[in-house]
């Protein structure tokens, strides 16, 4: 994306679309769009060049990784489809969460439409245009080929500073929310507001990067490939959840979120999706050695050896950040890997939520009803079905209620046509209950699941 002329940013706080009032922000303690973004296209780069970008390996070039058998990306397949090696019973779906022993903040907020965060998000958004506009400009102005040579230089420098500074105050959310400083709102806000603040600065090394092409005998040092790979780990799935809510673009929703010193997990259900994204910043040695992309996919594949059983995994990075996103039958995959520590440091799920492999079921009988609960760990989905104790019919418009650790009673919504409703786990035995007044009946003590970590994560 190139940056907007000035004239056209003016107008940016006009039409950004923003919620008509403010929501609530519904904090219940707990005691501690379907597809994929499509990644970037990577610039073409010769060989020797910095940047690296690796396709799906071909079976017969690499017959030590794993093969997809599926026909096309774009397929979706059934659990009968996997590659005949894994077992769908067995399988699991690893998730990084907050460091194991670590002293965790864990909290489900109802995030709503909001007027004043939306305004403020907006300001922001204007403000970078507007400045990647003068950055366009002063370079465009220099007089001479050495001037403006060194003017770009001083621009990526610039953007190497912003992007030090984002890493501080990310850093500092993640500590303020941990210690019980700040809300979850207040923490989703200053997420919502990094990420949109590190997509201008990517976006703004396009352009320095298109008119360093424009410039005779000269081109973009390899640094600001490294640059742009670092910036985009700020961003997330979640966060644009919440921006989009926040603006009032999305419906009212439930945000998981779990914090301890260093790192944060935050989880929500988006339509038929479950969507959450992890970031654990004790893992990114950010004067790390570089990682070439086979060894990124390689530590992938270690981490997650059943979804990397499922899909190739595919890599694109620059100096001692990897990408790494596999693609596959329930969901997507998405990983940043640092050089230094060689290990994954950024986590991005997606996964079905009629596929979702890592729940056990509990079912309680009465007043006609026949009620299960599909628990699962902690932020993760929660499926409560209701049926006709005698026909095994759905039962929809049927009230369901969550109660976390002998705490009031949260109705989580109705039931739909197929006699579903869902909730995210919370990190302490809870209880459900459905009432159809004057029928009742309660599933008490459901106990999470073990969060299923990756490999060396235990």
């Amino acid at each position: 994306m190139r940056a907007l002329p000035i004239a056209a940013v003016a107008v940016l706080l006009l039409v950004a679309p923003v919620a008509g009032v403010a929501g609530p922000d519904v904090v219940a303690s707990d005691g501690a769009s379907p597809a994929s973004e499509p990644a970037r296209p990577a610039a073409s780069v010769p060989p020797s060049g910095p940047a690296q970008s690796v396709d799906p390996v071909s079976p017969s070039t690499s017959p030590s990784r794993s093969v997809d058998l599926a026909s096309s990306a774009d397929s979706p397949s059934t659990p009968s489809q996997l590659a005949p090696q894994i077992e769908t019973a067995n399988l699991t779906l690893r998730t990084l969460s907050t460091p194991s022993g670590a002293a965790t903040r864990v909290s489900t907020s109802t995030r709503g439409p909001d007027l004043g965060s939306s305004l403020g998000f907006a300001t922001a958004d204007a403000d970078a245009a507007f400045e990647t506009a003068a950055v366009v400009d002063r370079i465009e102005r220099t007089e001479t080929n050495v001037e403006r040579q060194q003017q770009i230089l001083a621009e990526i420098n610039r953007v190497e500073r912003a992007e030090v500074a984002l890493y501080s105050r990310q850093s500092e959310a993640f500590s303020s929310h941990a210690d019980g400083e700040i809300t979850d709102r207040e923490l989703l806000d200053e997420l919502v507001r990094v990420a949109a603040t590190a997509k201008e600065y990517d976006e703004r090394l396009d352009a320095i990067d298109a008119l360093a092409d424009a410039t005779e005998d000269f081109s973009s040092p390899g640094r600001l490939d490294e640059l742009q790979v670092a910036l985009q780990v700020y961003e997330g799935p979640v966060r644009d959840r919440a921006l989009a809510i926040a603006r009032g673009q999305s419906a009212p929703s439930d945000i998981y979120v779990a914090s301890s010193q260093g790192a944060v997990v935050l989880a929500t259900v988006v339509e038929d999706e479950y969507v959450r994204e992890v970031f654990r910043t004790g893992r990114w040695d950010r004067g790390g050695s570089d990682i070439s992309n086979d060894a990124a996919i390689e530590m992938t594949e270690a981490a997650y050896p059943e979804t990397a059983a499922l899909r190739q995994p595919d890599a694109f990075g620059a100096g001692s950040v990897q990408r790494i996103t596999i693609p596959h039958e329930f969901g997507t995959l998405q990983t940043f890997v640092s050089g230094g520590t060689e290990q994954v440091f950024v986590e991005h799920q997606r996964v079905g939520l009629t596929a979702f492999p890592d729940s056990e079921p509990v079912t309680a009988s009465g007043d006609g009803f026949n009620v299960t609960v599909e628990r699962t760990y902690p932020g993760g989905p929660v499926t409560v079905t209701v049926l006709d104790d005698e026909t095994g019919e759905p039962v929809p418009d049927v009230t369901v209620t969550k109660s976390v650790g002998g705490g009031d009673s949260r109705a989580i919504g109705t039931t739909d046509g197929a006699g579903v409703v869902r909730t995210l786990s919370p990190a302490e035995p809870y209880r459900i209950t459905v009432v159809d007044e004057p029928y009742v009946v309660v599933l008490d003590d459901i106990e999470p699941l073990t969060t299923p970590r990756p490999v060396g994560d235990e």
